[in-house]
C-alpha cells in the first residue's frame, strides 16, 4: 500500500490533506515520496521557526536525546529549569508552566485565571471574555473559548462560562464586563481568523480598563510568539503586558511543547496537583526549544525577521492578483481575487507550500528564510495565480 493509501486506511480523517507525502526537508525545502522539491512557505503552521532540520537544533535534541530522554515531573530538570529562566527573563513574567501543545497551555491559563479569582473573590466571577473570529485550540473548553459559532457544534455540552464580542470598540466590551467577568482572552493577530491585526490603541486602552478592574488578560501568543512577529512576542509590539500570555507552536522548533506564562501576582495560584501533565517540560523537547530561543531571541535575528517580512510585503503587493497585505513580521495574510484553498492546492501542485486562513493565503515562512528563497516562492505564486485566473 501507498502512503496515502495506508493514511486513508487506518487515521481519522480529521484533517483535509494535500495530495503530497513529505520524507526529508532542510532549511526552506521539503521533498516528497519521488524526491519532488517544494518551498515551504508554512513552516507546519508556524512550527518549523528554523526551518527543516536546523544544524544546531538538530545537534541539540539528538544530544539530549542520548543522555535522558524523559522523567517524571516528580524531578528537576535542567533543561526545563534553563528555558523558562530565559523564557521569564526575556518576557518579563514570573513563572512558566509547561505543556505539549498550544490548546494545552491556553487550558493552563484559564484555569490558573479562575482560580486566581476563586481564590480572591470567591465563587462566581469565573466568566472569560473572548473576541470573535478568535481560535484558541479543539479541546471542549478551549473550542468553547474560541470565538466562531462554526466550532460550537457536535461536542456538546461545551464549557461554560465565555462570552464573546466584536473586537475594535471599547463600548461593547465596557458593556460585556460583569461582576462575573475575571478574564478577557484575546490573540493580538488572529491567525486562523484570517490574520486580523488588532489595533494598537484598542489594546492599550482594553488593557488599561483590565487593570483598573483586576480582569485579567490572556493573550494567547500560539502562533505569534517566538519571534513571529519580529519581536519575541508581539505583545511587546503593542506596548502592553499580558498576566498571562501563552506559546507553543514555534517555540520547540518542530517538537510539541505549550508554554503559559504569567506575570508575580499569579505565580503562586497554581499549587501542587491543580495542574499537570505527563509530557510536558520533556528534555528533549525542551534541549530544541533553548536552541530555538537562545537563536530568535537576539535583536540583530528579530530585526532581519521584520526587515524579511517587509522585503515580502513588497513583493506581494506588486502581483495584481493580491488587493491587500496584512502582515507583522513574517506573519502574513494575502486578501486574492479567487477561492484561496483552490489556489493554495494549486500552489502546492506547482511546488510551493503555503496555506490558508479563511479567504486568505496565509505564509508563516520559517524565520531564517532567506531573501531569494522569498522570492522564489513569490514567483510561484504569481504563475499561479496567473494561472488560476
Amino acid at each position: 500500500m501507498t502512503t496515502k493509501e495506508l493514511d486513508n486506511k487506518y487515521i481519522m480523517h480529521t484533517y483535509g490533506r494535500y495530495d503530497v507525502a513529505l520524507v526529508s526537508g532542510s532549511g526552506v525545502t521539503a521533498f516528497d515520496e519521488d524526491g519532488r522539491k517544494y518551498i515551504d512557505v508554512s513552516s507546519g503552521i508556524g512550527v518549523n521557526s528554523l526551518g527543516y532540520c536546523n544544524e544546531g537544533w538538530v545537534e541539540a535534541v539528538t544530544k539530549q536525546a542520548s543522555t535522558i530522554q524523559h522523567m517524571s515531573n516528580y524531578f528537576y530538570s535542567p533543561q526545563a529549569s534553563a528555558l523558562a529562566e530565559k523564557l521569564c527573563k526575556l518576557t518579563g513574567m514570573a513563572k512558566v508552566c509547561f505543556g505539549n501543545s498550544g490548546a494545552e497551555a491556553n487550558e493552563c491559563a484559564i484555569k490558573i485565571a479562575r482560580k486566581y479569582s476563586f481564590d480572591k473573590y470567591g465563587e462566581g466571577r469565573n466568566e472569560i471574555i473572548t473576541l470573535r473570529n478568535s481560535f484558541h485550540g479543539r479541546t471542549v473548553t478551549t473550542l468553547s473559548a474560541t470565538g466562531q459559532d462554526v466550532f460550537h457544534n457536535f461536542f456538546f455540552p461545551f464549557t461554560e462560562g465565555f462570552k464573546y464580542i466584536e473586537a475594535g470598540d471599547m463600548s461593547v466590551l465596557e458593556n460585556a464586563v460583569s461582576g462575573k467577568t475575571c478574564a478577557v482572552m484575546l490573540e493580538l493577530i488572529q491567525g486562523e481568523g484570517g490574520v486580523n491585526i488588532m489595533d494598537m490603541d484598542y489594546a492599550k486602552a482594553l488593557f488599561d480598563f483590565c487593570a483598573e478592574r483586576d480582569i485579567l488578560v490572556i493573550v494567547d501568543e500560539v502562533q505569534t510568539g517566538v519571534g513571529r512577529t519580529g519581536k519575541l512576542f508581539a505583545f511587546r509590539n503593542y506596548g502592553v503586558k499580558p498576566d498571562l500570555v501563552t506559546a507553543a507552536k514555534g517555540l520547540g522548533g518542530g517538537l510539541p511543547i505549550g508554554a503559559c506564562l504569567c506575570n508575580d501576582k499569579l505565580g503562586g495560584v497554581m499549587t501542587p496537583s491543580t495542574h499537570g501533565t505527563t509530557f510536558g517540560a520533556n528534555p528533549v523537547v525542551c534541549a530544541g526549544a533553548n536552541y530555538v530561543i537562545d537563536t530568535v531571541s537576539k535583536e540583530d535575528f528579530l530585526d532581519e525577521v521584520e526587515a524579511k517580512g517587509a522585503y515580502l510585503e513588497g513583493l506581494l503587493r506588486k502581483l495584481p492578483e493580491v488587493k491587500n497585505v496584512r502582515r507583522m513580521g513574517l506573519m502574513v495574510g494575502i486578501e486574492i481575487d479567487g477561492d484561496a484553498h483552490d489556489i493554495a492546492a494549486k500552489c502546492v501542485e506547482n511546488g510551493l507550500l503555503i496555506i490558508t486562513a479563511k479567504d486568505v493565503l496565509r505564509m508563516l515562512p520559517p524565520l531564517t528564510i532567506k531573501r531569494e528563497e522569498l522570492k522564489e516562492a513569490v514567483s510561484i505564486l504569481k504563475s499561479t495565480l496567473k494561472e488560476c485566473k
